[in-house]
């Protein structure tokens, strides 16, 4: 298991779908996971501490889960099968070991909630994780050093267009 936290959420332009961005802890790697509107928003609320005046489906969860007297250790995205994830929600329950199946959106939002570790199988993240190329920051070093003595003060000073 690999520990991985909330990188961002994104939406493609192209196609309007919401994914969620895992980075791994320890290196540069990175999973996308393509989730719904509601699972994104969230996610993003919970991260942006934004406060909602009632309880969201995962905030209700979360209380719960909370009031039956189980306690969320950590959640793990498990498997990948034809392209669909799978999670679980791993639980301490009256000193019992506890797993909840979970589309991963909805174990992510739990996790961000109570803050509880986010953990990706291995073979996972050697199937489908990402590790950026570097070759783009290469091509681009020769600008480097204009780009740093570019003088951005005056930008927008000069004369205005009629």
């Amino acid at each position: 298991m690999i520990e991985m936290t909330v990188d961002s959420i994104r939406m493609s332009l192209m196609t309007q779908h919401r994914m969620v961005i895992l980075k791994d802890v320890s290196r540069e790697r990175y999973l996308a996971i393509v989730i719904g509107p509601a699972e994104a928003d969230a996610i993003a609320i919970k991260l942006q501490n934004i406060e909602v005046p009632r309880p969201l489906t995962h905030d209700l969860l979360s209380n719960v889960i909370r009031t039956l007297g189980a306690r969320v250790t950590h959640v793990l995205i498990n498997d990948l099968v034809d392209e669909t994830y799978y999670g679980r929600i791993i639980m301490d329950f009256d000193g019992r070991h506890v797993e909840v199946d979970s589309r991963p959106s909805d174990a992510i939002a739990l996790a961000v909630r109570l803050g509880v570790p986010i953990y990706v199988a291995e073979h996972v993240l050697d199937r489908a994780g990402i590790v950026p190329e570097h070759e783009d920051e290469e091509k681009l070093a020769p600008f480097r050093e204009v780009i740093n003595k570019l003088n951005l003060d005056d930008l927008g000073s000069g004369p205005k267009p009629e």
